[in-house]
């Protein structure tokens, strides 16, 4: 845990995401919550020893994503923040969803004897562009920018001069692109460096500044390009991929035991920025 400017804390230990949380003078607010319980209840602890007993006034959670909401419950009964198509996401959480949840752990059955209760809390409070938060002497924009989910946001603190960027920003990994609009994101990051924040915290990996920024623009423009090149060339989305994937895997450090799994993520990516391609066309910018 580090202490990033008086009072605004970022994890980055966890397993999954990285939360992080903000004190202010009539309590706390919190910024994703960690998947795994046991993570999450001390996370929860820490705030409460630090917080001076006031409240924990909010969960802000920048996407619907399984890492950065599974912790919720455990943070009750504080209101979640987050953008409408996380509502909509999680809405849609089921108990297929949990099982689903439930099954991702099976080879760690400690970790998996935790989830026997999970309950997705779900957004109470959600906006589309932009929602702000003035509290106990805090200003605290929340601001979507989308790229890697249509629901990604990010948490800034314009006095305090620290974003936490959620999944916008990967550090030394290969991002997830599942569900990603790569010319969006591309923008977003552009916004994210307009800030000139002096603490950026990423989704993944250690706190950064822009330059990690700028590593993801380079990787989401070289696979936009090469992309385009091999639509232009009449492959199709499976032999772009295959074609790429090699290629892009040498980007960033990939543990052995996990290759495979980040080549199918890879993958994934690529298709999505096929398809948008082939969507608008080939001749947009590069």
């Amino acid at each position: 845990m580090e202490e990033l400017a008086p009072g605004v804390f970022a994890v980055t230990e966890c397993r999954g995401a990285n939360p992080g949380f903000v004190l202010t003078d009539e309590g706390a607010i919190v910024i994703d919550t960690p998947q795994i319980p046991a993570e999450a209840r001390e996370l929860r602890k820490t705030i409460e020893r630090l917080n001076g007993g006031k409240p924990i006034l909010y969960v802000i959670n920048t996407d619907h994503h399984r890492g950065h909401i599974l912790g919720n419950q455990w943070f009750q009964p504080a209101p979640v923040i987050a953008h409408d198509v996380a509502w909509k996401h999680m809405n849609g959480y089921t108990e297929n969803f949990k099982q689903r949840v439930y099954d991702s752990f099976r080879r760690e059955p400690e970790i998996q004897a935790q989830f026997t209760d999970l309950e997705i809390i779900k957004p109470t409070l959600t906006f589309s562009r932009r929602l702000y938060l003035f509290l106990g002497g805090r200003e605290i924009r929340i601001i979507w920018v989308g790229g890697h989910t249509p629901a990604t946001s990010i948490v800034w603190l314009p006095a305090e001069r620290v974003v936490f960027v959620g999944d916008a920003v990967w550090v030394d990994q290969h991002p997830y692109m599942g569900q990603a609009n790569s010319k969006e994101w591309l923008e977003g990051l552009t916004y994210i460096r307009r800030l000139d924040a002096e603490y950026i915290v990423p989704g993944h990996g250690p706190v950064c500044g822009r330059e990690a920024t700028e590593r993801m623009s380079e990787y989401i423009r070289h696979m936009r390009s090469r992309v385009r090149s091999l639509y232009r060339a009449g492959k199709s989305k499976q032999e772009t991929a295959n074609l790429l994937v090699g290629e892009l895997l040498t980007w960033f450090p990939i543990p052995r035991e996990r290759r495979s799994r980040i080549e199918s993520q890879i993958k994934s990516g690529i298709g999505r920025v096929w398809a948008e391609i082939h969507r608008d066309g080939a001749s947009g910018d590069e």
